[in-house]
């Protein structure tokens, strides 16, 4: 009430000062000793100027206007001149943005595009962002939890999907009480998530979890761009990329220009899936790696992206490329040694098992469920 209050003051202060500025400029030809004739060549004259408006803008007002204020203060005096009050009839209910200031508060960490997400998911429509931006800004709710913005990249982009994947590594909660860590693979040119798996460790292992079956559902890639962390400067890693032709190129430390894209992915994973997991409620790593798989699939690779404007997959994807060694016909990642070796034989992945799994996820008053099949 207190802040509808101050709107409506600053409103009433505001039509004041305009009504002042009217009475101010037509204050010598609203004399009544002035004969027509010289009251229109006044007004002529002061159509032809340029004025300085009570907000400090320069205007001109043409001489139907200037008519017009001079009927009016003839008419109504001062109060003639002030503009007229608009009744604006909200079109958002006020229910609904009581409701994102709630999930706000519910979760600080939460960006105001995911409440518009939770409330259209929730509610079946949802508010502009602006609309809602603007209303958690007057409730003093836009503060991020580090208080810092995030940081900007550049702007380069792949021609083509496959022309080179990004990865990197996110730190994640903790599961069962030990520190999990997400390894990614971005697209570049369609930011699809062609790879990821969490894991309980940093290393090649989990690296080759995430980028083998990358490599076997969505072909091979020109380059993979990385950093220098000790997973992607393994010699596996290295063998590897050289015998499937793999150009793999490490970005020079301290200049992260080039991972933008994956950064990017990464805050998406934060502000979308993170905020909304319970990892005190997650029974194991399995469970995370399933719910991660259900959100990439039915919302990361569907939501229509802000920089390409389609969803990931709209754009098609190209054949697999050709090499002077035929490939494994299942498409296993052949490197001499595996990078990630198994103690017993495993299933050709081109024939997959499937692994149905339902989970409904609840957070607040948002839900989502999805039905994953790999």
């Amino acid at each position: 009430m207190a802040l509808v209050d101050e709107e409506e003051r600053q409103r009433a202060e505001r039509a004041h000062q305009v009504a002042l500025f009217r009475y101010q400029l037509i204050r010598e030809a609203a004399d009544p000793a002035l004969s027509p004739r010289q009251r229109g060549a006044m007004v002529r004259e002061l159509a032809a100027k340029t004025h300085t408006d009570p907000f400090g803008r320069q205007i001109t007002v043409g001489r139907g206007t200037l008519d017009r204020w001079l009927k009016n203060w003839r008419e109504g005096g001062f109060d003639a001149l002030l503009p007229p009050t608009r009744q604006v009839t909200p079109r958002t209910p006020e229910e609904v943005l009581d409701l994102a200031a709630a999930l706000k508060r519910e979760n600080p960490s939460r960006t105001t595009a995911q409440v518009v997400r939770i409330l259209t998911q929730h509610l079946g429509w949802g508010p502009s962002y602006r609309t809602v931006h603007r209303h958690l800004g007057r409730l003093d709710l836009l503060d991020r939890p580090d208080g810092q913005a995030p940081p900007a990249f550049g702007r380069f982009e792949a021609d083509r999907p496959n022309e080179l994947w990004v990865g990197d590594a996110l730190h994640g909660p903790k599961i069962a009480g030990r520190k999990t860590y997400l390894f990614a693979f971005v697209d570049d040119h369609s930011r699809a998530m062609v790879g990821h798996r969490w894991g309980f460790a940093e290393d090649s292992v989990r690296l080759a979890a995430a980028l083998r079956p990358a490599l076997a559902a969505r072909g091979v890639p020109e380059g993979v761009y990385v950093d220098n962390g000790s997973a992607f400067v393994a010699k596996a890693l290295l063998r590897a990329c050289a015998r499937l032709g793999i150009k793999l190129i490490h970005s020079t430390p301290g200049r992260p220009e080039g991972r933008g894209k994956i950064e990017r992915a990464f805050r998406t994973v934060r502000d979308q899936f993170l905020v909304e997991v319970d990892a005190a409620k997650i029974a194991d790593l399995g469970e995370l790696n399933r719910l991660f798989t259900a959100w990439c699939e039915h919302v990361y690779h569907r939501a229509v992206h802000s920089e390409t404007g389609q969803a990931p997959w709209s754009g098609g994807w190209p054949e697999p490329r050709s090499r002077s060694r035929p490939r494994p016909s299942c498409g296993r990642l052949s490197a001499g040694r595996s990078i990630a070796p198994s103690p017993r034989p495993r299933p050709c992945p081109c024939t997959p098992t499937p692994i149905t799994s339902t989970r409904l996820w609840s957070a607040g008053r948002s839900s989502w469920s999805s039905t994953h099949s790999t």
